[in-house]
């Protein structure tokens, strides 16, 4: 019988902790505010009719270059261990693997994101992931950040559900992530996958996910209610959790029901295959 395995999808910033990734330590370092920073980073998208993912990049090297200062990927790493989890999530991982573990499949947790790979994998978490898909940068003969290597914006994001799914996780690998497959034989099932999001940034990736049969969850801070409400009455999610990681959460009671509930649709799929092959 084939291993069943469940893929739990994440966004970072804001889904796994309360605030953008490069407000812990980056834009302080380069001596600006939040507010300051991302408003010229749509300064610099507007004027020049550019992706915003690939602006906020742009001013990172710049904002450090004016500062005087180089930004390496060891840098970057170092800045992943200022990041603060939202609550619950560091024995998140751990808990959640249990309890599929008990039911008799596999968990594996994936980042999608429109951060930076090198700061999250810096983070005290990255260890829990199969695959971070993110933001890169190139780096230079010196080790400094020149470039984007790597661009995920909100609906570039969707391509790694499908790669996921077929287990073609490599970005390379594009022969195979673009060749016809039998749904039987795709290693992760699009009815076996969650995506944990929380806001419209998101969309593309839950909707895409509640169309073939997984399950996408809105989570939402004290003040993101109202965006959860709307993916919620819009379709895009099934469900709506306060950004709470912690035992007995109501996130983690939705996310332990639905486990148990793709563990129970897999047993009888198989059940009906075997039945098939033998009454044929």
């Amino acid at each position: 019988m084939k291993k069943t395995i469940i893929a739990l999808m994440y966004d970072f910033d804001k889904t796994l902790c309360a605030k953008d990734m490069q407000e812990y330590s980056f834009i302080p370092s380069v001596g600006m505010e939040a507010n300051e920073f991302w408003q010229e980073s749509d300064n610099i998208a507007t004027k020049n009719n550019m992706d915003k993912i690939l602006s906020y990049m742009f001013l990172m090297i710049k904002a450090a270059k004016d500062k005087g200062f180089s930004i390496t990927r060891e840098s970057f790493m170092n800045l992943g261990k200022d990041v603060v989890f939202l609550r619950g999530v560091k024995s998140w991982f751990s808990r959640i693997n249990e309890y599929g573990k008990s039911l008799g499949v596999e968990v594996e947790h994936y980042i999608l994101s429109s951060g930076l790979k090198e700061i999250i994998e810096g983070t005290k978490i990255a260890k829990e992931f199969k695959k971070i898909y993110a933001c890169e940068f190139h780096y230079n003969k010196s080790g400094n950040a020149d470039w984007p290597k790597q661009v995920v914006n909100y609906t570039t994001k969707t391509q790694f559900i499908f790669r996921i799914s077929k287990g073609v996780l490599e970005q390379l690998e594009d022969k195979k992530l673009n060749s016809l497959i039998n749904p039987n034989e795709r290693r992760i099932p699009y009815r076996n996958m969650i995506y944990i999001g929380d806001g419209l940034t998101d969309v593309p990736c839950m909707k895409l996910i509640k169309v073939r049969g997984g399950e996408s969850i809105a989570i939402y801070h004290h003040d993101t209610f109202d965006t959860a409400k709307r993916l919620f009455n819009d379709g895009r999610v099934g469900y709506v959790c306060k950004a709470d990681y912690s035992s007995g959460s109501q996130l983690e009671k939705v996310v332990q029901l639905l486990i148990h509930q793709m563990a129970l649709t897999s047993q009888l799929i198989d059940l009906h295959d075997e039945q098939a092959e033998e009454l044929a």
